[in-house]
C-alpha cells in the first residue's frame, strides 16, 4: 500500500510512546511524592494507605521510565526492560525506606534493593558492552 510506509508510522507511536511516559511519570512521581494530595484529588479509594500510594507511584514511574527510555533507545528493548524496571524497583526500595516506621521488615527492603542493583547493573552492563 502506498501510504502504509514504514516511516509514516515512527513519528505518531513515537508522540504516543513520549505522551505515555509523561503521564505515567506525572502520576507516578505525584503518588509518590506527595501520596496524600494524589489520594484527595485523584485516587479516593478508601481508606488512605500511605505506603500503597508510595507503591503506585513507584510502579507508575518505572512504566513511565521504561517508556522513555525505550524512546531514547528504539532499538535496545533489553536495556529499556532492564533500565526501566531498574529505576521502578529502586522507588519501590524508596518507598519501603521511606515508610519503615509503617510495618514490613528489613529484609523485604534488602531483597528489594538487591533485584534494584541487578536490573540497574544489569542496565549498565547492556550498555558498556555495546561501547567496547
Amino acid at each position: 500500500m502506498e501510504g502504509d510506509d514504514p516511516m509514516n508510522r515512527k513519528r505518531p507511536l513515537a508522540i504516543l510512546t513520549a505522551l505515555g511516559a509523561a503521564v505515567f511519570l506525572v502520576f507516578g512521581l505525584w503518588s509518590f511524592l506527595d501520596p496524600r494530595s494524589f489520594f484527595e484529588q485523584l485516587a479516593h479509594f478508601e481508606p488512605y494507605n500511605v505506603h500503597f500510594l508510595h507503591d503506585v507511584g513507584a510502579f507508575q514511574v518505572g512504566i513511565g521510565a521504561t517508556l522513555a527510555i525505550a524512546l531514547w533507545r528504539r532499538t535496545d528493548a533489553i536495556f529499556a526492560a532492564l533500565a526501566g524496571a531498574g529505576v521502578g524497583a529502586a522507588f519501590h526500595v524508596a518507598a519501603h525506606i521511606r515508610d519503615h516506621d509503617l510495618g514490613g521488615s528489613v529484609s523485604d527492603t534488602v531483597g528489594l534493593a538487591v533485584v534494584a542493583a541487578l536490573l540497574l547493573t544489569g542496565a549498565a552492563w547492556k550498555l558498556a558492552s555495546e561501547r567496547t
